[in-house]
This record gives structure tokens, C-alpha cells and sequence, in this order.
């Protein structure tokens, strides 16, 4: 796909319809949209296999029980997106080569 890159997403742009989703995220569910969250629960989930008992007497997790919810969504989203996409790369990244020097920037479009 050498070639087919866009500009993209001009970022203040980007970053203003991600504020109004957060808002109305917020304002809908109660909640913030987010990982951080995620990854925490599943670190809980992962030592409850080796300490149930002390996690359940953590006061972070009697308030966000380690469990799957709709926020794995921003962990499995992003990962399997990236999976989808590898092929179409062949199996590369698309900045894994090193860009000469000397090249033309013009020529790499």
C-alpha cells in the first residue's frame, strides 16, 4: 500500500470530536471512556489466580471488581484492528525500513 497514505485527520479537529464524545460519554453513561481502568482490572484478575484473597481485601478493587465490561473495547479494539491491518502492510511496518538521507520526500508519496 506504499503510496495510498492520506494526510489524515487535521489533529485540533480530531481532538475537539474526541472532547465531544468524552462530554457525551459522560453525560449518557456516568462514565469516562478510557484504558487505564482496564488494564488495573485485568492485573487484578490475573493475581486472582494467585492471591484471590488479597485482592478481594484491596479497597480499589471492592470498588472496581476485576471483570470484563464494555471498556475492554478500548484494549481489544485497538489490537485487533492492528491484527486486520498487519496483512495489508505485508507483514511490515510501514516505518520499519529507514528512510535514506538523501531521498526525495516528493518521490516517497
Amino acid at each position: 500500500m506504499s503510496g495510498t497514505r492520506g494526510k489524515g485527520w487535521n489533529p485540533y479537529l480530531a481532538g475537539a470530536l474526541t472532547g465531544l464524545v468524552m462530554i457525551f460519554s459522560i453525560w449518557l453513561t456516568g462514565k469516562y471512556f478510557g484504558a487505564s481502568t482496564t488494564f488495573v482490572r485485568t492485573s487484578g484478575m490475573l493475581e486472582s489466580l494467585a492471591a484471590p484473597d488479597r485482592v478481594a481485601g484491596m479497597p480499589y478493587f471492592i470498588k472496581n471488581v476485576p471483570k470484563f465490561d464494555w471498556q475492554w473495547l478500548f484494549v481489544a479494539a485497538p489490537a485487533s484492528g492492528s491484527a486486520v491491518q498487519w496483512p495489508w502492510w505485508g507483514g511490515r511496518w510501514p516505518c520499519s525500513e529507514p528512510a535514506s538521507p538523501t531521498a526525495d520526500p516528493a518521490a516517497m508519496d
